[in-house]
Formats: C-alpha cells, sequence, structure tokens
C-alpha cells in the first residue's frame, strides 16, 4: 500500500506558515490568534465573490445580541423565497468572525445558488461554553421564524459550518431534531470537531501537522471548556450523543492530514449506523481549514462545489 502523501499545494500553505514566523498557536493568546488568523486571508483565500445581495441582520440571543450576515446568490432571482444554509464558522470556538470566513460564505452562495447566513457566534474564553452553541441555537430558531420577512423560505433550511462551526452545526442539528430548532434539510460538515476528548488515532498521526497541530487542538478546547467533566456533553461532543436516529441528511468533508479526519468519519459511521442519508468525502493529501485556503488549494473549490451540489439536491426533495 502506497504511503500517504501530503498534497503539494498543502505542503506549500504549510511552508509559508514556517516561513511566516508566526508562532505556534499554543503560545499566543487569543487576541493575538485571531489578528494572526485574519491576516491569513490576503495569502490563502481567494478574491470574494460579488453576490445579488449582502445584508447585515442581528438576532436576540441570551447574551444579547448576535450579529449575522445574509448573502444572496447570484442566480435567486425575483421576489421568490430562497432556501438558505445557516453557516458557522471555524476557529475552534476561540478565533474567525463574519470577515474570516466571507469569501467561503459568498462562493457556497453563488454555487448552489441560495441564501447563506453567517452566524458570529460569542467567543471563548471570553464567552465559554455553552455560549457558542445557545447563540448558534438562537440564531438558528430566529432565522426560521423571521424567514418570509427576510426573503428565506423557512421550509428548506440546512447548517452547516467548518471545524468548529461543523461541531456547533451537528450540534444544531441534533437539537433541532429533540425540538429546540426547526427542521433542518441538510447538514454540511466540513472537517467537524467531534469529541472533546481529542484521542482519535488521526491526533496521534498527525499531532504535528500544521496548521492545527495536537497543542493548538488542545489550546482551542482549553480556551473553550469550562472543565474536563464538560468533554462528556454532546454539546460539545457530539458523538457522544445517545442517538443519532432521525437526523438529516449529511455531507461529511474531512481531510486526509487533519488531526480531526478519524473523529470526523467516525461521525459520519455513527450517522449511517443510525440509517441517516450520508456522503463522506476524505480529501487526499489536505490539510485541516483547506476551504479557506482557495488562492492556493484547487481542492478549496471542489469542496465548494460539492457542498453546493448536496445543498441542492437536499432543498429540492419534497
Amino acid at each position: 500500500m502506497a504511503e500517504a502523501k501530503l498534497h503539494p499545494q498543502a505542503r506549500m500553505v504549510c511552508d509559508l506558515i514556517v516561513a511566516s514566523g508566526r508562532p505556534p498557536i499554543e503560545t499566543q493568546t487569543p487576541a493575538e490568534a485571531r489578528a494572526a488568523y485574519l491576516a491569513s486571508r490576503k495569502v490563502l483565500q481567494p478574491d470574494a465573490d460579488d453576490v445579488a445581495e449582502v445584508r447585515e441582520l442581528a438576532a436576540p440571543g441570551p447574551a444579547g445580541r448576535i450579529p449575522l450576515r445574509l448573502y444572496r446568490g447570484k442566480g435567486c432571482t425575483g421576489d421568490a423565497l430562497q432556501p438558505a444554509l445557516v453557516y458557522f464558522h471555524g476557529g475552534g470556538w476561540v478565533i474567525g468572525d463574519l470577515e474570516s470566513h466571507d469569501q467561503v460564505c459568498r462562493a457556497i452562495a453563488n454555487a448552489t445558488p441560495s441564501i447563506v447566513v453567517a452566524v458570529d457566534y460569542r467567543l471563548a474564553p471570553e464567552h465559554k461554553f455553552p455560549g457558542a452553541v445557545e447563540d448558534a441555537l438562537a440564531a438558528t430558531r430566529w432565522l426560521a421564524e423571521h424567514a418570509p420577512g427576510i426573503g428565506i423560505e423557512s421550509g428548506r433550511l440546512a447548517v452547516g459550518g467548518d471545524s468548529a462551526g461543523g461541531n456547533l452545526a451537528a450540534v444544531v442539528a441534533l437539537a433541532a431534531r429533540d425540538g429546540s430548532g426547526p427542521r433542518i434539510r441538510a447538514q454540511l460538515l466540513i472537517y467537524p470537531a467531534a469529541d472533546m476528548g481529542l484521542e482519535h488515532a488521526s491526533h496521534h498521526r498527525h499531532a504535528g501537522q500544521l496548521p492545527l497541530t495536537r497543542a493548538g487542538m488542545r489550546w482551542f478546547v482549553g480556551h473553550y471548556l469550562n472543565d474536563e467533566e464538560e468533554k462528556a456533553d454532546w454539546r460539545a461532543s457530539p458523538l457522544r450523543a445517545k442517538s443519532f436516529a432521525g437526523l438529516p441528511p449529511a455531507l461529511v468533508i474531512t481531510a486526509e492530514f487533519d488531526p480531526l479526519c478519524d473523529e470526523g468519519e467516525a461521525y459520519a459511521d455513527a450517522l449511517k449506523r443510525a440509517g441517516v442519508s450520508v456522503a463522506l468525502k476524505r480529501f487526499p493529501g489536505q490539510i485541516h481549514g483547506f476551504l479557506s485556503m482557495g488562492r492556493i488549494v484547487e481542492d478549496a473549490h471542489r469542496a465548494v462545489a460539492l457542498c453546493a451540489d448536496t445543498l441542492r439536491g437536499a432543498f429540492a426533495m419534497a
């Protein structure tokens, strides 16, 4: 069996990280890490697409206003209500915001086409678990309740996100199934964090692989959770939920050289065993975060296209 190799474009990204002299994230403060994350956009992300409309919104949340950004994709013509993806950005629950994933949300909105609503949930350590979960649920409920007034068809809602955002999307889907949210048509789980235990084999196999090392993941979890016991809470570790039956169809995307690869695939397997329709796509040779690296990594565009295909199929179902 041939040895797995890092994709040349992924290697280029890793070489750029090393050449930049950026210190390991576990040695940075949250403020420093946030600034570095945003700065990387200029190097890694392609130019953002024009969309038909961008609108700033806000949903009421348990701790106050939750900023939202609505993207209406090109092709969403006329005054007809449109299907929508509620998108939760990645960043380990500590970094990332509406700006960090602006390009990705625009690309998905146009490729589908549909509306995409990005959620600027509260970040840790200023707002620890379950703050992000509470905001994700509150925003999704509010969007469903106010859908017609903002151009959305409430019966055609999907949730999605990458990394920490994939974690939140999975949790929202579970909570919605159990009565805490609206009906969800599909879930897009892009290299999701599914188990806070950080003990799946890929955490050890790729412990030192940039841009997300095992030490870096520990840093994120340490800032997000209040104590060790919370790792067992399904709202933190959706892979530990008691049941996966009745969940919406899922697209699970993983990256071969990602510490989170195995837990994402374990989540896909748990859904399949519960009778949920699942499409699992592992991107060979790829690294964590590649969706936001489309200036260098061509697989980012393939992942967007795959997300769009999944959404079109889900939104077309009766």
